[in-house]
Order: structure tokens, then sequence, then C-alpha cells
């Protein structure tokens, strides 16, 4: 996979912000060497956020997101303004441009607090400081720097500033490389799925692929119909069996017990740093009620398939193993509601297409709320009774069993 070929989940997500006409526009293609967004004098040109996926040396991978001003007005200007407090949850380094000869205003301050309170690395971007008097750029302070968009002026200073404030590779746990050993075989069920792409495994899959690969492993690639007959031609027994979630069941009876086995949807919950949430939030599956109302959400969007995962089976399953008349209602894509209090339980995909502050926003905004939350992978594990064998590979494990 390619660096232009790394999914938005996997990238690094640098949101600019500030006031209307303060110049993030001009400093997002001046960092991007690209006309990425609009540049005019009116205040408000950029009315809706505007991403784009790049290679951004120093940095590698990245998404931009040139947000709305914050300081919009009307009604329509507090639509744009909710759409930016939107894009905070899966920020992972927030910019924000001030108008050099202004200086910090009101909205400037309070969009701060909120970096703060989302404990979101960021730095001040001082901007047209070729107006300003030289004295005026020569504030050392360790998140301000003084730029000037129009002359490309301390722009390439200013990468370097936000490539250290990202988290490096080697500091991000791994999919499944860090549960096994260099030569360790690793049998991977995956269902040629209807929603996938033509020709192409979903990214799960693929990004299992990669990371056993890199950690010296031997990937078994099957169709579940398949296991049985691969695990008996293996000349030894496999380190672990890893399928997808809709065909645990068949994989649970087929896998020996010897063997370790989990999904990929639990080892994203992990990866995206969601584990524990969505191991307590899966216990209330038990406790649902007549009338209750589980919210299905999925991180991306995909025209339904006839007996899609998230709309059809897990329904079906939910009823058939609650015995109780339940709800269902789904979000996808950016959708995800910032009210949930009408929800006993929200079931979501693995989110392999959100980033991890994103999941991370999105289990915070549940846990505020009070409204339990796990992931389609939980969920069917326990529903097929299997859910402490399919936890069992991970090391955290024993922290909710014990």
């Amino acid at each position: 996979m390619g660096l232009n070929d790394t999914p938005s989940g996997e990238r690094v997500h640098i949101g600019f912000f500030g006031s209307r006409n303060a110049g993030k526009s001009s400093v997002v293609n001046a960092i991007t060497g690209q006309q990425i967004a609009i540049v005019s004098n009116t205040p408000g040109t950029t009315t809706d956020p505007v991403y784009k996926s790049m290679e951004l040396l120093p940095l590698g991978p990245v998404e931009i997101i040139d947000t709305p001003g914050i300081d919009d007005e009307g009604e329509l200007g507090e639509m744009r303004v909710s759409r930016t407090r939107q894009v905070l949850g899966k920020t992972d380094i927030a910019v924000l441009v001030v108008d050099g000869e202004k200086g910090m205003r009101n909205a400037d301050y309070e969009l701060v607090e909120l970096f703060k309170e989302k404990n979101l690395n960021y730095i001040i971007v001082m901007n047209k400081a070729d107006l300003l008097n030289p004295a005026m750029r020569s504030v050392n302070q360790d998140n301000v720097i003084y730029v000037s968009a129009k002359n490309n002026d301390n722009i390439n200073e200013l990468k370097e500033r936000i490539a250290h404030l990202t988290k490096t590779d080697d500091m991000k746990l791994k999919l499944v490389g860090d549960l096994i050993e260099p030569g360790d075989i690793c049998v991977l069920v995956t269902p040629v799925d209807a929603a996938a792409p033509k020709g192409r495994l979903i990214l799960p899959q693929q990004q299992a692929i990669r990371d056993i690969l890199e950690a010296g492993g031997i990937n078994v690639v099957v169709q579940e119909d398949r296991l049985k007959d691969a695990l008996g031609s293996l000349g030894r027994k496999p380190k672990i069996v890893i399928t997808d979630s809709q065909a645990f069941a068949r994989v649970d009876k087929d896998t020996p017990s010897d063997i370790l086995l989990t999904s990929f949807s639990i080892l994203m919950s992990r990866y995206k740093g969601t584990l524990k949430a969505s191991i307590k939030g899966v216990q209330k599956i038990d406790e649902l009620k007549d009338g209750d109302v589980v919210l299905m959400s999925e991180g991306c969007t995909h025209h339904r398939q006839c007996g899609d995962i998230g709309t059809v089976k897990i329904p079906n399953w939910l009823r058939e193993h609650t015995k109780k008349d339940i709800t269902i209602e789904t979000s996808s894509g950016t959708g995800f509601p910032t009210d949930l209090s009408k929800y006993a339980l929200v079931i979501h995909c693995g989110g392999c297409m959100l980033n991890e502050r994103e999941m991370r926003s999105r289990i915070a905004t549940a846990e505020s709320q009070n409204v339990p939350i796990t992931n389609y992978g939980m969920a069917i594990a326990k529903m097929k009774g299997i859910l402490k064998r399919s936890l069992s590979p991970l090391p955290e494990y024993k922290d909710f069993f014990e």
C-alpha cells in the first residue's frame, strides 16, 4: 500500500481553525503547495469543512481539514460553526490561524479552550507576519509561530513544528503484529464481502495481512467453508484464527479450542483504543427490554446489500437472543448523533474508516450520556456465547474477566 493509498482512518488529521478572514485557507495552500482551499478577501468564503488526503513532508500521509470561520454569524453561520466543532472530534493536530495584525480575539481564545478540553495538540499561527514590525515577530513561544502565507515566510518551520506534535508509528499499537512471533501461522477467515469493492478485501483484512507480514508471520487466507480443510492441511498448528465477525459461529465450531480465535472487529476495537468501553457496553445486550431502541452505527457509507451485517443480520440476532421487541435505528458516515439519550445501546462497526481520535470521541459521547456502546464483533461474540474465547488472544482480557 503506497502513501497515497493510505486509508483516511490511518492518516494524521490536521484541522485548520480560526476566525473569518484570518487567512486559514491561504495558510493551508502554502503548507500543502496546492490550491486546496478557495482564497478570497470576503470573510466567510469557506462555508463547509474542506477535506484533502495527501502526503505532506515531513509528516507522510495526512488528512488536511480547512474549516469555516468560527466567528461566523447568522443562522447559516451557526451551521458552519457547528460543523467546525464536529471536526474537532476527528482532529489529531489543531492549527489555529490568527490574523497577526489584529491578534487573538475572543473566538480564538474559545478555540484554544476547546483544544485543551479535547486534549488536542495545537499550534497558534500568527499569519500576515509580513505586515508586522520585526520586533513583534520575535516572540518566542512553544506553541506560537509567526508566518506569512503570502510570502511563504516560515512555512517550512511551521510544517516541522506540526510534525513534532504528531504521534510516531512506533508509538502506535499494532493490529495483530504484537500478538504473534516470527514464523507463527495466522489463518484469516475472510468471506467475500458483497459490500466491498469488486476485486478487493475489506480494509481490516488488508491491514491484518500487512501487519502479519511485517511481524514475520505467515498468512493463510480462506473463506469460512474452507477453514476445516485449511487447518487439516497445515503441517503444524496455527497460532491464531482471525475471522470476519459474521462467520463467528461457524468458525468457532471449526477451530479447535487450543487455537486462539478472535475477529477483525475486536482487533480493530483494541487498535482504536475502544476495547474497554466495548467490553463494558456489550453486557447491556442481556439487559435489553421491550421497546428499547438500539442504534446500529457505521463509520463509512456503502451500498446496503441483502443480508447486510449492520441493518439485517445483527438486528435479527439481537431479537433472537433477547426475545424482546427492539427498535433498530441506523447511522452511517459522519452522521453519528450528538444526542444519544433515546438509545438503550449503541452497536458500532469496527471503525476502520475512522481515525482513533474520532472513534474515541464517539465513545466519549456515549459515555458522557451514560449510553452503553460496543462494536459488531463484540456483540456477535456475546450473542454466540464465545465472548471470552474471542477476547482471550488479547493480553488485556484478564483485566476484564479476573
